[in-house]
């Protein structure tokens, strides 16, 4: 049995789906299950971490965890790791983030001291493990759906923003096989994970207009504070909002990190952003 942490997010749908597909018990954990629309094979299970459920009796008969800091903010990450090893959980694979660098010294920002002191808690564990390091997630384009529905604009401070975004299904795939290996092989491995090429915002941007058969979608620039602010409206924290804006900002000008980590593990090319658009359609409409 495999627990699914985040699994009515993308990538752990995604996984979800993959595992049933492969016969594989799973157990997705979700705040609200009648709404998760997960596969039938799935046992969807009520989880509200924010809540301060414990994980613990969610565990009970699982082998393995997929573990979404996301999905379990609200829960510290000391008592995640002690519950998997309480429950008898034998491996842990992590949606870590590239953030992480590896040298504390380096591993400052938010995200990558969030993700470095769960990748260090769970190496001290005595349990089986592996790291996906995502990049850019290619779904986090899904926030300029409303813009795009309404006037054909993606708006943000940085067009020239440049990153590989990874595909949500590669991500979810290479946590599969991490989770179907018998021999070890992926066992203590950090996998750095992007898609196949860099591209900027602008590049994206006109991806998905191509798409939808809108080539008049477009990148409009606006300052960092609206960035800001936008990005709170999806969510996120307003130190974690500056702190990705800084990240972006970065990057333009730069050649993006491509890593061959989907195509190594899965066998696989890493699936293209013009993919992932095709894909995703009908959220833009």
């Amino acid at each position: 049995m495999i627990v699914v942490t985040g699994a009515t997010g993308n990538i752990g749908r995604s996984l979800v789906e993959q595992l049933v597909a492969q016969g594989v018990p799973v157990r997705a954990l979700s705040r609200d299950p009648a709404r998760a629309g997960l596969p039938a094979e799935a046992e969807v299970v009520r989880a509200d971490f924010s809540a301060g459920q414990p994980l613990g009796p969610l565990l009970k008969g699982a082998n393995a965890l997929f573990l979404n800091l996301a999905a379990t903010r609200g829960t510290d990450m000391a008592d995640i790791v002690a519950a998997a090893v309480a429950a008898g959980v034998r491996r842990i694979v992590l949606n870590s983030s590239m953030a992480v660098t590896g040298v504390p010294e380096d591993d400052t920002a938010p995200i990558a001291v969030w993700h470095a002191e769960a990748e260090r808690l769970i190496r001290e564990s005595g349990l089986e493990w592996c790291f996906v390091r995502g990049g850019m997630y290619a779904t986090n384009a899904l926030m300029w759906a409303d813009g795009i529905r309404a006037d054909g604009l993606v708006r943000g401070p940085f067009p020239g923003t440049t990153a590989a975004p990874v595909h949500e299904a590669d991500l979810a795939e290479i946590a599969l096989r991490a989770f179907l290996d018998e021999d070890g092989t992926h066992v203590g491995q950090v996998y750095v994970t992007t898609g196949p090429a860099g591209l900027t915002f602008e590049d994206q941007t006109a991806a998905i207009g191509r798409a939808l058969g809108r080539p008049e979608v477009r990148f409009e620039q606006v300052s960092f504070e609206e960035g800001v602010t936008l990005m709170e409206h999806f969510g996120a924290p307003k130190d974690v909002a500056e702190d990705i804006l800084r990240n972006f900002e970065a990057t333009v000008g730069t050649e993006a990190l491509v890593t061959d980590s989907v195509e190594r593990v899965t066998g696989h090319p890493a699936r293209t952003f013009d993919q992932w658009a095709r894909d995703h359609v009908e959220d833009f409409r």
